[in-house]
């Protein structure tokens, strides 16, 4: 895997570039939609591919491991064959689960021994059979195996928890470099940044991170509980050490404004579910604000869902429309809301780009976080 960096904004951090992968290039920066399982949720892969235009989407290998299992996808061909998508998979590696699954999971120096949250049988993942999992899933982008604390954590414990994830790291990266792909692509493996909101256990893991020499690498631990101001600080923190020539992936992050205010701090990827889950509750994410799609306000609004969107859908359907399909509990209601955010948000980084590649980044983002504020 490759990286060129075409542009950097001269006013900021943002940079623009493409990230090559055998199953595709990818257009930096980029959002991520989230396929925890092999699907992201109400949206086809065709939809995906054709209408919200994803470059690359995301699993999930403590889920995918968990169902339909390591025997099924290596038996199937891997998770591109599996789920009929042909282009780049990232799969996180399970450990935002020890953070989320904090009641079914015990950390050991071994690895983290899980219950499953499907039959309660008992597993344990170990830096080293991560990698052997995400060889059978065959991603192109492998994370390791890490713990991520929650935002308000001690010292002490953030230390303790850093350290940990550092350890993993050296064996994730020995089992990685030992290990080949099973289906004839490479696949890239990324350190995670941790150290909670202390600087100098950021930095420490950043300078442990790059000592691995890896083909790019991921912030994580952000976005779980500590304040907005805090995350950007980080981020500014870890973006001083990693290199510039390599992608910098912020994990789970986050709103619209979150991604830009990260673009211009230099992060090249994201994932989120936000538009999905955001989607399936009727809100709507637009160039001009939010909507709650089960306002009475819609009932009768026989306008468009967006005249200049990104999706199709936002040219076929009014908010009357779907307002009633999801006062009627109708599936496709799902389908719409899901489609429209998450090409909105690929429409949000593809406008990022452009702006960054024609050196107006700054500008155009303070104009456009007015914009996204607003509740219509």
């Amino acid at each position: 895997m490759t990286f060129d960096i075409l542009a950097s904004d001269p006013a900021c951090k943002a940079r623009a570039g493409v990230l090559h992968t055998d199953h595709g290039d990818i257009p930096t920066p980029i959002f991520m939609p989230v396929g925890t399982v092999g699907s992201v949720k109400a949206v086809s892969q065709t939809r995906l591919r054709d209408e919200v235009k994803a470059q690359i989407i995301l699993g999930n290998t403590y889920h995918l491991y968990l169902r339909p299992g390591c025997d099924i996808l290596q038996r199937a061909g891997g998770l591109h064959r599996f789920m009929h998508w042909d282009r780049p998979i990232l799969t996180d590696s399970g450990g935002f689960q020890v953070f989320s699954l904090s009641q079914n999971r015990k950390l050991k120096e071994e690895g983290v021994v899980f219950q499953s949250h499907i039959d309660g049988s008992r597993h344990i993942f170990t830096p080293e059979n991560v990698v052997d999992t995400q060889r059978v899933i065959g991603s192109d982008i492998m994370m390791q195996l890490d713990e991520c604390p929650p935002g308000d954590s001690e010292y002490a414990y953030a230390k303790q928890s850093m350290e940990l994830t550092m350890r993993w790291l050296e064996r994730g990266v020995r089992r990685y470099r030992e290990t080949e792909g099973l289906y004839g692509h490479h696949q890239s493996y990324f350190p995670i940044v941790q150290g909670c909101t202390y600087p100098d256990l950021r930095r420490r893991s950043a300078e442990f991170a790059v000592a691995q020499d890896c083909e790019g690498y991921a912030i994580g631990g952000l976005a779980v509980g500590e304040p907005t101001e805090k995350m950007y600080e980080m981020i500014e923190v870890v973006n001083e050490v990693l290199p510039q020539d390599r992608p910098r992936y912020l994990m789970g992050v986050g709103t619209p404004q979150n991604l830009l205010e990260a673009i211009e701090r230099g992060v090249d990827m994201f994932d989120c579910v936000m538009p999905t889950r955001d989607g399936r509750n009727a809100r709507l994410y637009t160039k001009r604000g939010r909507l709650n799609m089960r306002n009475r306000r819609w009932a009768d609004d026989f306008s468009l869902l967006e005249e200049d969107g990104a999706a199709e859908v936002d040219r076929y359907y009014s908010k009357a429309y779907l307002r009633h399909l999801f006062a009627a509990d109708e599936l496709l209601a799902l389908e719409i809301a899901s489609i429209h955010n998450l090409a909105f948000y690929l429409w949000l980084v593809g406008e990022a780009r452009r702006h960054i590649l024609a050196g107006d980044y700054a500008d155009w983002k303070i104009t456009m976080l007015k914009q996204l504020s607003e509740d219509i």
